[in-house]
Order: C-alpha cells, then sequence, then structure tokens
C-alpha cells in the first residue's frame, strides 16, 4: 500500500458491512450524510487526484497478469488495445488506484467495483422474466459508494468520445446519470428497507421504456438486443459449443477462445481421471447452493469441460465452462466455473471478511442483485493453493446493450436504466438515508461527476496510448483480432 494512501485511511475506521446502526433515528442517519459533506464537499468529486503520483499503467496491468495463464495474457492486452473504451473495461485496477487518491465519503456500500456501461444488462429471473440488472461482479468489495458512480459516469463520457458526441452531448449524458442516481437514491431513502429490497427493473412486454427514446436507430438497436437475450441459454450454448463424436457430446475446440481439456496438459487442477475429479468438485460448489438447488444439480451428470476466454478484464484469468447432462443430450445445463481473485479494491479499503473470493463474489452479487442466477455458487479447496472459483449458469437470456454507434439520446435513456439500478444495489447494502442526504436536492454533485468524467477519460486515453506504446516497442506481448 501507498504511503499517500496510508496517509488517507490514517484514523478512518473499517468494517465489515455497511448496514447502518439499527438505534440511529432516520433524522439521525441525515444529520450524518449531510455532516459528511464538511470532510468531502460535493464539489470535491469534480477532482482526480491521480497526477503524476499515479503509477505506471502499464506497470499495474503487469501486476496482475503475474498469476494469470501466460499464453492468454496477449490477448488481453490485444482487445484493450482495440480503442480507448475498451481500456477502461480492462483498466478496473488502474482506475481503483486513481480512486483512492481522491476525496472519499466514507459511506460505504456494498460496491460493484466495475461499474462500467458495459457490466449492465438483462437475464432471467426465476420467473422467467427479463430483468435488468448488474451482471459482473469480480471485483466485488466494500468501498465509498462515489467510486461506483464515477467508474459508471466515466464509462459513460469515453463511450460518448467513441460514438463521436459531441462535448455538450457527453456532458448531458452524464450529468443526467449522476442525477437519476442521486434522485434515485433519494426516493430509496424515504422507502421501507422491504420496499427497497423488492425494487428491480423488469423489461415488460412491450418495451415500454422505449418510448422516450426517439431516434428509430437506437429502438432498433435495444430491441434486438433484447429479443437476442432470450436465445442465450442452454440449448443456444449447446449448438454452438459442442458436437457428437461417436455418439456422445464434447465441447468443439477452438484454440485459443476455447480448449477442452483433453487437450491441455494436466495440471495440479486436475487428475487423470476427470469423471471422478469434477464429481468431486460439483459436489463441493453443491454446498454452497440451497438445499433445494443442490437436489437441481445432482440430478445432472458431468459430460465435458473446456477452458473459455471470456471478456476484456478478465482474460487471463482460469474460466471453464463446465457440460452437465439431465434427463438426455436435450437437456443440457453448461456452467460457468470462473478463477476469482483479490479485489482489485482490496489495497485500498478493509480486506475481504470472507474466506474465499469465490464467496466474495457469491455474496457481494447476492446482495447487491434483485434477483439472482439460482445456481450461483462458489468453489474452493481448503489449505490448498488452488484458485478459488465462483460458479454460475454460462447464459440464462443474458445481454447487453451494443454501444458502438448509440445516438446521444439512447445512450442517454440507457443511462438512466444503469443509474437507477447502481442506486437500487447501493441502498440495499448502505444507509441510503445518509446517501440521499449527503447527495442533496440540488446537482452541485452532477455537475461535479461531469468534471470528473471529461478529467478521466482524457486520462484514460493517455493511459491506452502508454499500452500502445509498450505494444509498439515488444515491453507487452499482444495478439489481436481475438
Amino acid at each position: 500500500m501507498s504511503n499517500t494512501l496510508q496517509q488517507q485511511q490514517e484514523g478512518t475506521s473499517t468494517t465489515t458491512t455497511a448496514v447502518p446502526r439499527l438505534s440511529e433515528t432516520r433524522a439521525a442517519r441525515a444529520a450524518h450524510g449531510k455532516s459528511v459533506r464538511r470532510q468531502a464537499p460535493l464539489e470535491a468529486h469534480a477532482e482526480l487526484l491521480a497526477g503524476d503520483s499515479s503509477a505506471d499503467p502499464v506497470e499495474l496491468l503487469e501486476q496482475q497478469s503475474a498469476n494469470r495463464v501466460p499464453e492468454l495474457i496477449p490477448i488481453r492486452y490485444g482487445r484493450m488495445l482495440i480503442s480507448p473504451f475498451t481500456f477502461y473495461r480492462g483498466a478496473a485496477l488502474i482506475m481503483a488506484d486513481d480512486l483512492a487518491r481522491g476525496p472519499r465519503t466514507g459511506l460505504d456500500t456494498q460496491l460493484c467495483g466495475d461499474a462500467h456501461l458495459s457490466n449492465f444488462g438483462v437475464f432471467a429471473s426465476p420467473e422467467r422474466r427479463l430483468i435488468f440488472d448488474l451482471n459482473d461482479f469480480d471485483e466485488t468489495h466494500l468501498g465509498p459508494f462515489e467510486w461506483d458512480v464515477k467508474r459508471l459516469a466515466a464509462s459513460l463520457e469515453i463511450a460518448g468520445r467513441d460514438n463521436g458526441y459531441s462535448t455538450k452531448e457527453r456532458r448531458q449524458v452524464v450529468t443526467s446519470a449522476a442525477g437519476n442516481y442521486r434522485s434515485a437514491m433519494r426516493e430509496f431513502a424515504a422507502q421501507s428497507n422491504l420496499a427497497v429490497w423488492y425494487a428491480h427493473q423488469a423489461i415488460l412486454p412491450g418495451l415500454p421504456g422505449l418510448s422516450a427514446i426517439q431516434s428509430k436507430k437506437g429502438r432498433r438497436v435495444v430491441q434486438k438486443s433484447l429479443e437476442g437475450a432470450r436465445t442465450r441459454d442452454n440449448l443456444g450454448s449447446l449448438k454452438k459449443l459442442t458436437e457428437s463424436v461417436d455418439g456422445q457430446l464434447r465441447f468443439v475446440s477452438k484454440p485459443p477462445l476455447v480448449v477442452p481439456a483433453r487437450d491441455l496438459p494436466i495440471d495440479t487442477d486436475a487428475s487423470a481421471d476427470l469423471e471422478s475429479w469434477m464429481a468431486e468438485t460439483l459436489a463441493r460448489y453443491s454446498e454452497s447452493l440451497q438445499a433445494d438447488r443442490r437436489h437441481l444439480i445432482r440430478q445432472y451428470r458431468f459430460v465435458d469441460i473446456a477452458r473459455k476466454v471470456v471478456g476484456v478484464g478478465s482474460v487471463g484469468t482460469r474460466a471453464w465452462i463446465i457440460l452437465l447432462s439431465g434427463v438426455d443430450d436435450q437437456d443440457p445445463l453448461i456452467l460457468q466455473a470462473k478463477e476469482a481473485n483479490a479485489s482489485v479494491l482490496e489495497n485500498y479499503t478493509a480486506p475481504t471478511p470472507f474466506d474465499t473470493h469465490g464467496q466474495r463474489v457469491v455474496e457481494g452479487q447476492r446482495l447487491m442483485q434483485a434477483y439472482g442466477d439460482v445456481l450461483l455458487g462458489w468453489h474452493y479447496w481448503p489449505n490448498n493453493p488452488r484458485p478459488d472459483y465462483y460458479i454460475r449458469q454460462l447464459r440464462d437470456w443474458k445481454g447487453s446493450l451494443e454501444i458502438a454507434g448509440l445516438p446521444p439520446s439512447t445512450l442517454a435513456e440507457y443511462a438512466k436504466y444503469c443509474a437507477w439500478t447502481l442506486a437500487r444495489a447501493h441502498a440495499r447494502s448502505g444507509d441510503r438515508v445518509a446517501i440521499a442526504a449527503y447527495l442533496g436536492g440540488k446537482d452541485a454533485f452532477d455537475q461535479a461527476i461531469g468534471d470528473f468524467s471529461a478529467a478521466y477519460a482524457d486520462k484514460n486515453e493517455r493511459d491506452f496510448a502508454r499500452l500502445d506504446a509498450a505494444a509498439t516497442s515488444g515491453q507487452i506481448p499482444v495478439q489481436r483480432g481475438l
């Protein structure tokens, strides 16, 4: 931890929960929120204090790469170097380092930790309805609420630049999102605990939310994304990812993005008897599920496993897809097991209270999402150096909006959904009354976030150029087009 960060945290107590003290009245919680403005004025959030003290972005990324699969690292850099926006998607650690140098409210919530625009989307609720929510929790951790807001807002500014928006258009998108977060938090502050817990955004038949999107192109893009989500399920994955050989289903080999375990060197994570090893692995994972869901998962048998490259920032971490079969081959279940490492926020906040990072991810996701995957759980080997994992369904009507080329009005409307969703997630875990009182009823916070986002987008472009220069000089290996 840097000396600067240690100085920032001196005298600051840390806890492992953001739940407000029940002994405090609503008025006391609101008064506390307003008092925080003395140590962290709303206008101070406009500041980007990274300056010359920032760590070298390439060094930070290389530190992250130390424990990743070596042959996949070039793919990660190649994906990050597509544009400043894709760079930003993979640069959560860089931004965490920057945010830790800035003002801090101490109004902690369960953070997503990587709440950029593309980490929101739709998926199926247990009732088989499309739900809009956050959908990536690799970095979830307890921390100051404003870090998530800044991560989302800066992504809007950067996406706007990628799409060629004017300065005025980008400013309107960012400040309206910040304003919607603020107004949503004030609404949640006035609600009961149960009302906040039940709040969610269902995508209703007829897509009524599209009425606010004036652009015909914007409506087409959104409708296509939502309709496509319903096809992203186990049967759709089965067609794309598997083949039948001698009457047996197995994953198709598409190296380096999909590599069946049979084509990989045997390592310490597996024995020669893959089926027995997977049976033990699934049994350990099932222990993290509710009893009824353990009963469900036990009705499937193991068929095959493959390593799969996913995302941008996650490339190089170990991610597996696991093919299971139910009553027959047309009753498939494809699970995804993702390696869980320490959150990028942990060096700048308190340590995780959980025994494993797989559990950290799962517990954080369960706390922040309105509806979660019924098969979300974790797996680890006690007293063993093997990685922690969290496990979920690979696809269950999952889908996200294609940001490239969206008109400004469409992105602005979509950003409001994201901001409301983020406020709801924070209101579930943090002191929503104190946060709402801190933010207030005027737009000082919104405008500060607008200033911050523009400044951070400038820094992101400099960091992108630094990574590009490192690739050109041969300092880092890069494989593009994957």
